[in-house]
């Protein structure tokens, strides 16, 4: 693994005194808090939010059948679509007047899903968002590059209060101009960025074509989020830049970044902040609440939201739940690097953008840049993979190394596809949350 360099000054744990008191916890008395912190999140969006009031109704359950936490899973879910149905603020617990800010997704799908925050759940969220980069070996005095975007989109406002909040100094870069996010990492020199995945291989493209050696840059910690990656990509992230890779997990329903965080001693999985979010794992056909270790779709309830409570949120996410390591009380979740609405089905086979990009990543030659388009010719589904060669790559090799790709994918997945290996700095770059997909099936 790389990032040897990092271990010195991020890798260790957080110190006593730097935790949160929730993060001192033991399991039984963070259950008891998440039981009182649930009945009461229940009794708020019964009382405050017809939509949760004509759904508890619907479902013959009220508040105070709520007596312990597996009780939860009486009570029905919640989904992107009741959120789109309430667009607006149909959702919101809370007066207007107590609103302090709005956030919205991009609506590329539909009608944006709007979330709004008091006061309270912007101190709430900085103090997760703070407590997730300690986690992640940052410190007060440190310097966060924040390359996530501003705006609507709550990743860059996410992580700016929350290094506030954790005693840094932020660098609100945000998405885009690549060739000054470069620069700015030389000449401001900070210790951690948060940012992408895919966004941080677009900077790496960038140092190098500057003639920059990204090892050699002040960083010391990478906290990615926004998108699923896997352990390939993390492998080469942290060879390429010397860095700690490490994952952050949110979505902006149920609050924005800060719901997980991969602690960088670990580096095992996500650590869920239970004090604050309950999470349950489904199985994403029977709707069944899986036993831990058991992989399904993720499902989470806020526990101290006032604007916008959410309760049994289906994320889309795939995960499984794992006992704590690095922060015992708190259970961990396997790194998401696939999503129920992610899945190509081809041929009658489930297919993962995430599985191709593992055959992509270890194959020689080949940068980890990709993407999959999906047609048809004539009554069949054809997948066509097209992926970046580095720039040392010739004609011979390109060719073999498209021939081990399709030849991977065949084997691993179980379908046929037609690879091309492509000149470098071809295919589209990201500067946010990237689209390997294009289905064009759905033009049919």
């Amino acid at each position: 693994m790389g990032g040897e360099r990092a271990r010195a000054s991020a890798g260790g744990p957080v110190p006593d005194e730097l935790l949160d008191p929730a993060e001192r916890l033991d399991r039984e008395e963070l259950r008891s808090l998440q039981l009182d912190r649930l009945r009461a999140t229940l009794h708020l969006a019964y009382e405050h939010v017809e939509v949760y009031r004509r759904k508890f109704d619907a479902a013959g359950v009220l508040p105070q059948d709520c007596r312990s936490l597996a009780d939860l899973a009486r009570f029905p879910f919640t989904t992107k679509a009741d959120l789109r149905e309430a667009y607006p603020f149909g959702m919101f617990a809370v007066p207007m007047a107590q609103v302090r800010r709005l956030h919205a997704s991009s609506g590329t799908t539909g009608r944006p899903t709007v979330v709004g925050y008091t006061e309270r759940d912007l101190s709430m969220w900085a103090d997760v968002v703070a407590r997730s980069i300690r986690a992640a070996g940052g410190r007060p005095g440190h310097k966060v590059h924040v390359a996530y975007g501003y705006g609507l989109f709550t990743g860059g406002l996410g992580a700016h209060y929350g290094a506030e909040r954790a005693g840094c100094t932020v660098i609100p870069a945000s998405g885009g101009m690549t060739a000054r996010q470069v620069q700015i990492i030389q000449d401001f020199r900070p210790e951690i960025i948060m940012i992408t995945p895919s966004y941080m291989l677009t900077l790496l493209d960038e140092f190098e074509r500057q003639g920059v050696d990204p090892r050699a840059t002040s960083l010391r910690v990478g906290i990615f989020g926004a998108e699923p990656w896997t352990e390939g990509m993390r492998e080469e992230i942290e060879e390429r830049f010397a860095i700690d890779a490490v994952d952050i997990y949110g979505l902006s329903e149920v609050i924005g970044p800060g719901v997980a965080q991969e602690c960088v001693e670990t580096k095992d999985g996500l650590h869920l902040w239970e004090d604050h979010f309950y999470p349950e794992v489904v199985d994403p056909i029977s709707d069944e609440v899986l036993p831990e270790g058991g992989g399904g779709e993720l499902v989470l309830t806020s526990l101290t939201k006032e604007a916008l409570p959410v309760i049994r949120y289906r994320t889309r996410d795939l995960t499984r739940l794992l006992p704590g390591t690095a922060r015992p009380a708190f259970r961990r979740m396997e790194k998401v690097t696939g999503r129920c609405d992610d899945m190509i089905i081809l041929r009658g086979v489930n297919v993962f953008p995430s599985q191709i990009e593992e055959i992509v990543l270890r194959t020689p030659g080949v940068a980890p840049h990709f993407r999959i388009e999906l047609s048809r010719r004539g009554r069949l589904d054809h997948m066509t993979v097209a992926a970046e060669a580095r720039a040392a790559t010739g004609a011979a090799e390109r060719q073999a190394a498209a021939a081990a790709i399709a030849s991977g994918i065949k084997d691993g997945i179980g379908v046929s596809a037609e690879v091309s290996v492509v000149d470098p700095e071809t295919l589209e770059r990201s500067v946010g949350k990237i689209q390997r997909v294009r289905d064009l099936r759905l033009r049919d």
